[in-house]
C-alpha cells in the first residue's frame, strides 16, 4: 500500500476535489465513517465534535448517514468560509434531523455533552493539524479521554485524543504508522473514498506498507516439482554454549516458515543442546570459514548471528565467511557486533541487517536514536553503507535506499526473548526461496507480527518465541481483502 506524507495528501486531496468534486468525496467519507460508527457505538446516543475545516465536515456527513433511531448531535466550530462539501454535509445533516450545538468551551460543558454517549466522533482536526492543539480544544480532549464512550477518530486522532478506532480516509498517512499517533489511533481502518488514481500515481513512492493481499503476492509457493532443497535450504549460523536456544529458535523459525532443509552450524559446546531439541534439522559444528563455505555450497541462503559468541575468533570466522559467500544473507544479533567496524565488506552483497535500536546505535556509529529520528537515522545509514536494513521496533522499518517500508503488524506480544531469533530464521527461509533482501525483510516482519497475534489468540498471556514460530502456518492470511470497503490496517 502507498503511504503518504501530509504534503502528498494535500496534493492528492486537491487534485481529487478538482476532478470529482469535494462534495462527492465527503459524502462517501461520511458513508464509511457511519458504517464504522454503527459497528462501534456502545449506545444509541452518538455525538460528534467538529472543527471548522473539512474534517469537521466529515463528522456532519457521517451523522447524516445514521438512521433517526440514533440520537445524533454535532458540537461544531463554525466555519468562516466553509467549502462546498462542508455546506452540503451541514445541510444533509440538518435535513436528516441531526442536532447542532456550539462546541463546548469548558471541561464541565464537554463532560455534559458526553454524558450517556455511546460513541463520540473526533472530527476536530485533519491531516494539516499542527501541535500543540488550539487551547480551546484542551477541555474537550480531556473529556474525551475521560469518557467511557467509544471514541472514533476521523482520519487521525486530534492531538492527544486516545481513540478506540480511527477511520483514515482515502489513503494511509505516515503519521498514523508511527508514534505517537500509532498508539493513539486504536484500531486503524482505511476507507476508500474514491481519490484520484492519477493524483495518487503522480506522488513519489516515499513510504509503503504491506496489506494481506500484497503479502500473499510476495509469499513464495512451493512448485509441484519441489524437492526438499528447492523448497528452501537455509544455513543458520548461530548459538553458543551459553546461548544454544537462539540457534534452536532460528532453526524453528526457518522450518516453520516453509524451508525444506535447514542446516544449523554452531560451536562445539552448543551441539548437545541443539541435537536434543532439533529433530528434523541437520546440526554441524562451526569450526572455520572454510568448513562453512563447504556447507553453504549445499544451501541457498544464510541466517547468521543469534546467540553466537562475541570473541575475536568467532568474529574472524564470521567476517571471513561472509566476504567469501555469494548467497543472500540475513544478519542479526552477534553478527551485527562483528560487522560494526567492517561495514564496507557488506557493500554490494545481497544482505539484510536486522538490528533493534540498541544494536543500531552501535552499528551506525552515531549513538542512541532520539524520539522522532528513526526514519532519518535509518535513511542516513543505508544511504551511507548501501546495506538493506530492518530496524526493529513498534513500527519496524525496512529500507533499501529506495522506499521506506513500515510494518503494520507489530505487537507487544513480540517483546519477549527469542522472537528476533525466529525472525532471522524466517527471513533466511524467504531469501532461500528467492525473495530479494528488502522483500524477504518486509514479508518476514509482516508475517512475524501476524504469527504473534495468532499465538496471542491461543494464549492470552505468556506467549514465548517458540509459540510465535509454531503459529506461523496458521497466521497466513486466507483472503486478500476487498478494496472499496473498510480495510483493517492494525
Amino acid at each position: 500500500m502507498r503511504v503518504f506524507t501530509p504534503q502528498q495528501m494535500r496534493a492528492v486531496d486537491a487534485a481529487s476535489s478538482a476532478g470529482d468534486g469535494d462534495v462527492a468525496l465527503m459524502r462517501t467519507a461520511g458513508e464509511k465513517i457511519a458504517e464504522m460508527a454503527r459497528r462501534r457505538t456502545r449506545g444509541s446516543r452518538i455525538v460528534a465534535f467538529a472543527g471548522s475545516g473539512n474534517n469537521g465536515g466529515d463528522a456532519f456527513a457521517a451523522l447524516a448517514q445514521l438512521p433517526a433511531s440514533f440520537e445524533r448531535i454535532v458540537y461544531a466550530d463554525l466555519a468562516e468560509r466553509p467549502s462546498a462539501a462542508r455546506r452540503d454535509a451541514e445541510r444533509s445533516a440538518a435535513e436528516a434531523g441531526v442536532l447542532m450545538r456550539a462546541l463546548p468551551q469548558t471541561l464541565d460543558e464537554a463532560r455534559a455533552a458526553l454524558k450517556g454517549c455511546g460513541l463520540a466522533l473526533d472530527g476536530l482536526l485533519g491531516t494539516g493539524a499542527r501541535l500543540p492543539l488550539p487551547q480551546k480544544y484542551d477541555a474537550l480532549v480531556t473529556a474525551l479521554n475521560e469518557s467511557t464512550a467509544a471514541v472514533l477518530a476521523i482520519d487521525l486522532p486530534s492531538g492527544t485524543v486516545d481513540a478506540d478506532v480511527t477511520v483514515t480516509l482515502g489513503a494511509l498517512k505516515i503519521g498514523l504508522l508511527l508514534e505517537p499517533l500509532r498508539s493513539l489511533a486504536g484500531e486503524l481502518w482505511l476507507a476508500d473514498i474514491g481519490l484520484s488514481g492519477k493524483a495518487i500515481a503522480e506522488q513519489a513512492a516515499e513510504f509503503s506498507a504491506l496489506d494481506d493481499g500484497e503479502f500473499l503476492q510476495l509469499f513464495p509457493r512451493r512448485p509441484r516439482d519441489s524437492d526438499k532443497r528447492k523448497a528452501g535450504a537455509p544455513l543458520i549460523i548461530a548459538g553458543s554454549e551459553q546461548f544454544p536456544g537462539a540457534a534452536v529458535l532460528s532453526a524453528l523459525g526457518a522450518a516453520r516458515s516453509g524451508a525444506g532443509y535447514v542446516t544449523v552450524a554452531a560451536p562445539k559446546g552448543a551441539l548437545p543442546a541443539l541435537r536434543a531439541h532439533l529433530i528434523e534439522q541437520v546440526v554441524v559444528e562451526l569450526t572455520s570459514a572454510d568448513d562453512l563455505i563447504d556447507v553453504a555450497g549445499r544451501c541457498s541462503a544464510i541466517g547468521i548471528g543469534p546467540g553466537l559468541g562475541l570473541d575475536d575468533r568467532t568474529g574472524g570466522i564470521v567476517r571471513d565467511f561472509v566476504k567469501r559467500c555469494d548467497l543472500p544473507i540475513v544478519a542479526d544479533a552477534s553478527a551485527l557486533f562483528h560487522f560494526a567496524k567492517h561495514l564496507d565488506m557488506l557493500r554490494g552483497k545481497r544482505i539484510v541487517l536486522t538490528p533493534h535500536e540498541g544494536e543500531f546505535a552501535r552499528l551506525s556509529g552515531k549513538g542512541t536514536i532520539k524520539p522522532g529520528e528513526r526514519i532519518d537515522r535509518l535513511r542516513e545509514f543505508v544511504d551511507r553503507t548501501g546495506v538493506t536494513t530492518l530496524l526493529k521496533g513498534d513500527a519496524t522499518l525496512i529500507y533499501d535506499g529506495a522506499v521506506m517500508h513500515v510494518n503494520t503488524t507489530g505487537t507487544p506480544l513480540l517483546a519477549t526473548a527469542g522472537t528476533g531469533d525466529v525472525l532471522t530464521g524466517m527471513i533466511a527461509t524467504l531469501l532461500s526461496q528467492g525473495l530479494a533482501p528488502v522483500d524477504a525483510a518486509r514479508a518476514g516482519a509482516y508475517w512475524h507480527g501476524l504469527a504473534a497475534r495468532k499465538a496471542g489468540e491461543l494464549r492470552p498471556a505468556g506467549v514465548m518465541a517458540r509459540d510465535v514460530a509454531d503459529a506461523l502456518g496458521g497466521a497466513i492470511p486466507s483472503e486478500t481483502g476487498a478494496r472499496g470497503k473498510l480495510v483493517r490496517i492494525y
